[in-house]
């Protein structure tokens, strides 16, 4: 039984797959990759923004490299509005 166990929690495992998927926010198109160093700080992804200069502002000395979201989701385009026809009688 714990075999089986053993083997569900591991297959589960498996298929969440790595979390870096989960630091890309999809409601921006770019994002900014900021890499920390030797001295802290940590390496981190910044998903909040609307353009490439944008990103390449806020990136501008340093350690960072700015990239298209792949995660990128748009919002669908809005629904137009049946147009009806009034006849005339």
């Amino acid at each position: 039984m714990r075999l089986k166990l053993f083997a569900i929690a591991a297959f589960a495992v498996a298929l969440a797959g790595p979390a870096a998927g989960q630091a890309y926010d999809p409601n921006y198109p770019v994002c900014m990759h900021v890499y920390g160093g030797r001295f802290g700080g940590g390496n981190y992804i910044d998903c909040s923004f609307t353009s490439i200069p944008q990103c390449q502002a806020s990136a501008s000395g340093r350690g960072a490299m700015c990239s298209v979201n792949p995660f990128f989701a748009p919002p669908p385009p809005p629904k137009r509005r049946a147009h009806r026809r009034h006849h005339a009688h």
